[in-house]
């Protein structure tokens, strides 16, 4: 055991677009970081997507090589192996509000014209719905297209409008730009400022890539008592690890 590790400072980080590139797997000169890290302080991570997905990217064993694990945006919290709390988006919504924002959204996306459409545009995991234009079955080249387009055209932009106008007050929900050809629905006040509630540090470093407004990293970037780290890439955020650690007197990495 390190007895030099400040357990009183935590490095917190989104996942899709942080530490790995979207949907892909993680490099090893990012693990090695993350661990040569958790040497120096605590660490976290807190996605959107659900753990499955965040098993792909960082490992089987990614709720070993963190201190704290937040998948669902916080929603399902991990010590550990251990699930602590877990909240569920349709025992909120309730089942008959959920069959009528699935078929609303349905039918939105049956109007849009985008390249091409795939297949698995609605995917329900336990605390968040996500929803794709393109579908979450495209190819790693068809994903690079759509986000090309959608930087364009804003696609997802209008959408997640046209959700929160129909929806926002009636539902009491709201709509997060994630990755790169995803939205993520869920119930105000469930967006990663929600693992807050568990994490017990006062100094808390939030690293993200998407924290512009509408991105569902900006509520937590932007939240009072965090310190925000705009991340372009996986590389940028370990240049960004390094300076802050410089910035608190901590060997680097």
């Amino acid at each position: 055991m390190n007895t030099d590790k400040r357990d009183d400072i935590l490095f917190l980080f989104d996942v899709d677009g942080t530490l790995t590139p979207s949907r892909e797997r993680v490099t090893p000169e990012v693990l090695n970081a993350l661990y040569n890290l958790r040497e120096k302080v605590t660490i976290g991570f807190v996605g959107g997507s659900d753990l499955s997905k965040q098993q792909e990217q960082i490992g089987d064993n990614v709720l070993s090589i963190f201190d704290y694990g937040f998948p669902e945006n916080g929603l399902q919290y991990y010590q550990g192996n251990h699930l602590i709390e877990s909240q569920s988006f349709v025992k909120f919504l309730t089942e008959p509000n959920y069959c009528i924002l699935v078929n609303a959204i349905l039918l939105i996306l049956s109007k849009i014209t985008i390249p091409c459409k795939r297949g698995n545009f609605v995917e329900l995991r336990e605390s968040i719905l996500n929803i794709s234009p393109i579908g979450r079955s495209c190819s790693r080249e068809e994903r690079a297209e759509f986000l090309a387009f959608d930087n364009e055209h804003k696609i997802r932009e209008e959408i997640a409008k046209e959700i929160d106008d129909l929806f926002g007050k009636s539902l009491g929900i709201r709509c997060a730009i994630g990755g790169q050809i995803s939205i993520d629905i869920f119930p105000k006040g469930w967006d990663k400022t929600y693992c807050l509630k568990f994490i017990k540090q006062k100094k808390i470093f939030f690293f993200g890539d998407k924290t512009e407004q509408g991105g569902n990293d900006y509520e937590l970037f932007n939240h009072p008592a965090v310190i925000g780290v705009k991340v372009k890439d996986p590389q940028d955020t370990i240049k960004k690890i390094n300076e802050k650690l410089q910035e608190l007197g901590i060997q680097t990495i």
